[in-house]
């Protein structure tokens, strides 16, 4: 079973809504979900913030923090995650900003994504993951998977 079927029956079960909000991953996120049938059931919406602008705007993440921590920190896709929550009809959702290359910085390399989750009612988690240097497409997929994950985990919790 895939993981994106896995999280549909799950939370199907639960009666739980999805959200994700997306930066480096572009909506492959979102997509990966919405390519099992039926995933309407439990998907709300995806956000695609790839512009600092964006995660503004239709996130509500404050210039602030952008300022202080960088589009790829932790910081921000808490507040990503917060958005999402807080701008859809979701009861969990899902956020990530990072870096796929090709490029980086000595600070933030190549392969850095850090994960924002929430679910109504519980604090926020974040985590950053190195995935290292795998090339774009690879990061991206990497990426998607662990975020399928993340939802999965909060789901059975």
């Amino acid at each position: 079973m895939t993981r994106a079927r896995e999280l549909l029956d799950l939370a199907r079960r639960r009666k739980v809504m999805i959200a994700t909000a997306e930066s480096c991953t572009g909506g492959l996120i979102a997509g990966a979900i919405t390519d099992v049938p039926g995933s309407s059931d439990i998907f709300d919406r995806g956000f695609v913030t790839y512009s600092n602008a964006a995660k503004r705007q239709m996130l509500g993440v404050r210039e602030e923090t952008l300022a202080a921590h960088g589009a790829v920190s932790e910081e921000v896709a808490r507040e990503m995650a917060e958005g999402a929550l807080r701008q859809s009809e979701a009861d969990l959702a899902v956020s990530v900003t990072g870096i796929a290359g090709p490029g980086g910085s000595e600070h933030k390399p190549e392969g850095r994504v850090c994960f924002g989750l929430v679910r109504e009612g519980k604090p926020t988690r974040t985590e950053t993951v190195e995935f290292g240097p795998l090339g774009r497409a690879r990061v991206r997929a990497a990426t998607v998977a662990h975020a399928l994950d993340l939802l999965v985990a909060a789901l059975r919790g």
